[in-house]
């Protein structure tokens, strides 16, 4: 039966209803249908107030309203400094991005780039410069950079250990003079960059592997990313490309080391050394105590066979990696080239 005959029967006004009910239940009546209005109100608020405050990006105010929010407090503080520091480009002296975000948000990490507001920032820096939002990080900081934001220039750093150079700048002249790994900035290899000499460069995840070069005297040229691709790794890299370096790329043989290793191959058509079958097979049937699980489906069938067979991670630590990265005997990977379709993002 409908409520409203039933409250007409029993003359009590409609008002009463919500009293009684509770007093009958025990707790209070929440409206919900009132609520949802009350809500879609509110959004409808929210973003025509954000569309207000930076109507010369309506790019990334759709993607963010499409992503919707739980939290408005938190999106009006992102627009805010979003739209100061839009409304301020280029930054002329120059500034670095922690200090925007000190500035802005009373957070010095909060346009990290690895955060949410830091990839916000990316997408309005890209749309008001008119130019497509990049992805490669050494890309990314290269454009902020061009509107005067520095990010991660002295933080990002590479290890660089006999690389020739025929340049007289002052990087130059720190390689050439040195004797030991030399910590490469950013900021070296974008404002001062050495002037790489035609070259065999080895790039290695792990500083340890340049710890073995010198026990071992080694001679080659090295380059330690330290782990996965940063700025300054794909800076260095894209330099060595430029310079006619014949780059060759070893790592771990685990998932995220094969994962890095098909990046450098796709991107920079480096030659994989060290990651091949051989050098799992000569690892014997426990190189490791870390389980490596199932091999990921895109490499070569071989590699995938050789490492499912062992079932253990081989880490660059290991013997039959350093003898086929410092001795004459070194077979070449197996890992997808940068034809390969199928190689890891």
């Amino acid at each position: 039966m409908p409520i409203r005959q039933v409250l007409d029967v029993l003359g009590i006004p409609a008002d009463d209803l919500i009293p009684l009910v509770e007093l009958a239940v025990g707790r209070p009546v929440v409206n919900l249908a009132a609520q949802r209005r009350e809500a879609l109100a509110q959004r409808r608020d929210l973003w025509a107030d954000v569309e207000a405050k930076l109507p010369t990006l309506p790019a990334l105010v759709a993607r963010m309203r499409a992503a919707g929010t739980d939290n408005e407090e938190s999106v009006l503080t992102l627009v805010d400094g979003l739209a100061e520091i839009v409304s301020r480009l280029p930054f002329d002296p120059p500034t670095s991005l922690a200090k925007l975000s000190h500035d802005h948000a009373g957070d010095p990490h909060y346009f990290d780039l690895d955060r949410l507001a830091g990839a916000r920032l990316v997408s309005a820096v890209a749309e008001r410069s008119g130019t497509p939002e990049p992805t490669r990080p050494d890309l990314i900081r290269a454009m902020l950079t061009k509107v005067g934001i520095l990010a991660d220039r002295l933080s990002a750093t590479v290890l660089l250990h006999q690389v020739q150079v025929t340049g007289d700048g002052p990087v130059d002249r720190r390689l050439r003079d040195a004797t030991t790994p030399v910590p490469v900035t950013l900021l070296d290899l974008t404002v001062h960059p050495p002037a790489l000499a035609p070259q065999v460069l080895t790039v290695v995840e792990n500083p340890s592997v340049l710890e073995a070069a010198m026990r071992c005297g080694s001679p080659i040229a090295l380059a330690c990313t330290s782990g996965h691709l940063g700025s300054v790794d794909h800076a260095l890299l894209q330099l060595a490309v430029d310079h006619g370096v014949d780059l060759r790329y070893a790592g771990d043989l685990d998932g995220p080391g094969l994962r890095i290793a098909g990046q450098v191959a796709a991107i920079y058509g480096a030659t994989l050394i060290a990651m091949s079958p051989d050098v799992v097979r000569r690892a014997g049937p426990a190189p490791s105590a870390v389980a490596f699980g199932d091999p990921p489906e895109w490499i070569d069938p071989e590699l995938r066979d050789a490492i499912a067979s062992s079932g253990r991670v081989v880490y660059q630590e290991h013997d039959a990696a350093l003898e086929v990265l410092f001795g004459s005997d070194q077979p070449m990977a197996t890992i997808p080239k940068p034809d390969a379709a199928r190689a890891p993002d």
